[in-house]
């Protein structure tokens, strides 16, 4: 994820992470309220219920701030590209179309290509979020993947 001078096209810079890092350990209540805006819309629209949303927000306030701080220099931090050709199993990448929070370009298409005999589901108007905001699309892509 992290751009770096050997990972050009990542789609998370080093002063993106750096202000979410930032912006968690200043105040975690706004920082969740920020993301999870950010991780259920497209364009700017909320594609969940509040309710779903403050579901949402009520799952991060569970965990604490040491290790959520933990995960996200682990997820932005993190080289997978050696290991994604190295799967030898089928795998099935979905991804929203409008996902903001990791564009598609820069993970599930990358991720796609560097995966051998992937397939690949992208859901339309969808998302980060998208296993919540657009659960049939999620669910029929996933059962036909297991179908097989």
């Amino acid at each position: 994820m992290m751009q770096t001078e050997d990972n050009p096209d990542g789609p998370l810079t080093k002063d993106a992470a750096a202000k979410m890092t930032a912006d968690l350990t200043k105040d975690e209540d706004e920082f969740y309220d920020g993301f999870t805006r950010t991780f259920f819309s497209v364009n700017g629209e909320l594609m969940v219920s509040e309710q779903q949303r403050q579901d949402a927000i009520a799952l991060c306030k569970q965990v604490d701030k040491k290790a959520a701080l933990a995960c996200m220099a682990a997820f932005g931090g993190t080289d997978f590209r050696e290991d994604l050709p190295k799967i030898t199993v089928p795998a099935l990448v979905l991804h929203g179309d409008g996902d903001a929070t990791v564009p598609f370009a820069g993970s599930g298409q990358r991720t796609h290509t560097a995966l051998p005999g992937s397939e690949l589901r992208v859901i339309a108007v969808a998302p980060h979020g998208c296993n919540v905001s657009h659960p049939d699309e999620w669910n029929e892509a996933l059962i036909q993947f297991l179908a097989k």
